[in-house]
């Protein structure tokens, strides 16, 4: 069974919106509860968002009976080659003299289509029966 199909599409799509909830959540809570510095903040709710993304992938999007020590390493290539396909494609667009804001969201639709395609046919993959 493949592991790619519009429920595990909707799923994905669900789970990295409440990642990113999350990152923000966890961002201004540093911010205004602990006077943490901005960047900083916004590292560490990345970090434990990213966390969250793993469990949440491998348990609900794609129901992984993969290892923890197969899938995340996976999950840490492909988002590291996420990042770069980002800083790559909109610096790209933007020096073809498209606009920041069409760069961005055309650029995060480009990560999201290789996130998306990379871990249900790699991170995530369903093992052969």
């Amino acid at each position: 069974m493949s592991n790619i199909n519009i429920k595990s599409l909707l799923r994905f799509l669900l789970i990295g919106g409440a990642a990113t909830a999350l990152q923000y959540l966890i961002m201004a809570a540093l911010i205004y509860a602990f006077s943490t510095d901005a960047v900083v903040a916004s590292g560490i709710g990345f970090v434990l968002s990213a966390v969250f993304n793993y469990w949440a992938n491998a348990r609900f999007t794609f129901r992984s009976g993969s290892s923890h020590r197969q899938g995340v390493p996976r999950f840490l290539v492909t988002l590291g080659a996420g990042v770069v396909i980002n800083v790559v494609v909109l610096y790209g667009l933007t020096r073809l003299g498209l606009s920041l804001i069409l760069s961005q969201l055309l650029t995060t639709g480009v990560v999201l289509i290789w996130n998306y395609t990379i871990n249900a046919i790699w991170t995530f993959r369903k093992q052969a029966a």
